[in-house]
């Protein structure tokens, strides 16, 4: 119970040691913190939120009348139609008015409307078609069953739309045949040389050892997460290494694209 309460005694505890203090992280201070300021100044307007200085007053003699804001038709006006007084028929005479006396003519009626018959041809009937069991009637001429159109001009020929548009769709597939052959050119495999082969193969047969260089001064024991991430990268790069060397090695021709 009392070892508890009291601690053992020991010759390090009789000097009293000063209390360490843990020390602070400096405060953080962005480097842009001036700019902002300066930016803050400059952007700052006067009464930016609360309104503006002086307002209009509103005039006294002004005020707001009663009804003055509900809606008010139109003033009423005569209705007249534009063409009114091109087919508008003469006024009713007045009372007062007294017509024209005296008016003779010397035309036989009898004689000149016997004249016109004798002289008239018969009407035709217009040709119809009955479209119901009822008798009901339509002009055959409208009807749509007189193939009026094998009397047109142009009748058996080739709409000029169409024409258009076939000259658009063939030089849209010359354009686009120019296009692929451009691209097949363009993307036409380049053969390596036996020097650009033996350079590239160097040149990964060096990295190799740069990387192997490096996994053997790894520590041997990988106790900690970057450790052991730093050994898989590098057991990574070289099987890839590997890899591209022994392609090289086996293919004694290879093709590159241009691009």
């Amino acid at each position: 119970m009392s070892d508890t309460i009291y601690p053992p005694e020991s010759i390090y505890t009789l000097i009293p040691r000063e209390e360490e203090k843990p020390m602070k992280a400096p405060r953080y201070m962005s480097n842009f913190r001036e700019q902002v300021k300066l930016e803050k100044e400059v952007n700052k307007a006067p009464s930016k939120t609360m309104g503006p200085a002086k307002v209009n007053v509103p005039s006294p003699q002004k005020y707001l009348l009663k009804h003055s804001k509900e809606p008010r038709l139109p003033e009423k006006k005569q209705f007249k139609y534009e063409d009114d007084e091109l087919h508008s028929k003469p006024p009713i005479p007045a009372r007062t008015d007294k017509p024209l006396m005296g008016l003779h003519t010397n035309k036989n009626f009898i004689k000149t409307n016997a004249v016109e018959n004798i002289m008239a041809f018969p009407k035709k009937p217009q040709p119809v078609c009955a479209y119901t069991k009822k008798g009901d009637k339509q002009l055959l001429e409208n009807s749509g069953l007189i193939p009026k159109y094998i009397k047109k001009e142009d009748y058996g020929q080739t709409p000029e739309y169409l024409h258009q548009r076939r000259e658009e769709v063939k030089k849209a597939q010359e354009e686009y045949d120019n296009y692929v052959k451009e691209r097949m050119r363009e993307n036409a495999m380049k053969r390596l040389s036996g020097e650009e082969r033996h350079s590239i193969l160097q040149a990964l047969k060096k990295n190799w050892d740069d990387l192997h260089h490096q996994y053997q001064g790894l520590s041997v024991v990988t106790d900690t997460a970057p450790k052991k991430y730093r050994k898989e990268r590098l057991e990574q790069e070289m099987k890839q290494l590997e890899k591209d060397i022994a392609l090289i090695e086996r293919h004694k021709t290879i093709y590159t694209a241009n691009n």
